[in-house]
């Protein structure tokens, strides 16, 4: 029989670590010229997921990404959200987005991939690597 002794540290384990969201991990992507670690890639992404989580959107990120352009994502279906990655390897905080966006699934919060307007006409998107 166990006792609340026991029991205690176990229920406190389990709905903390529930409570943070987790994302599968992505490799290092290129945006362009720019080369983002996996770590910088997955710092992003977990960054967009929780400012989902909690409702907040500084400088309006995240936001709905509709996919015009058609990437596949490796399968990774959708509602998609993109997310500012910045080059200067800060996490996005407001103010200038650069170029560079990751993009999650939500609610899941499932990395999707990672996409650029740089190389791309008007307002569009093109692919970094690791992204189709």
């Amino acid at each position: 029989m166990f006792g609340l002794k026991t029991l205690l540290p176990l229920v406190l384990l389990f709905t903390t670590s529930t409570s943070i969201p987790v994302l599968e991990e992505r490799a290092a992507a290129t945006c362009g010229t720019i080369a983002y670690t996996a770590a910088a890639v997955n710092a992003a992404s977990q960054k967009a997921c929780s400012y989902y989580k909690a409702g907040s959107a500084p400088g309006g990120y995240p936001h709905t990404y509709n996919n015009y352009e058609g990437f596949k994502f490796g399968g990774v279906a959708g509602p998609y959200q993109e997310f500012p990655i910045l080059s200067s390897g800060a996490l996005y905080t407001g103010g200038s987005p650069g170029p560079d966006r990751v993009i999650i699934t939500v609610p899941a919060c499932k990395q999707a991939g990672t996409i650029t307007h740089t190389g791309a006409s008007g307002n569009n998107f093109v692919a970094c690597t690791g992204t189709n």
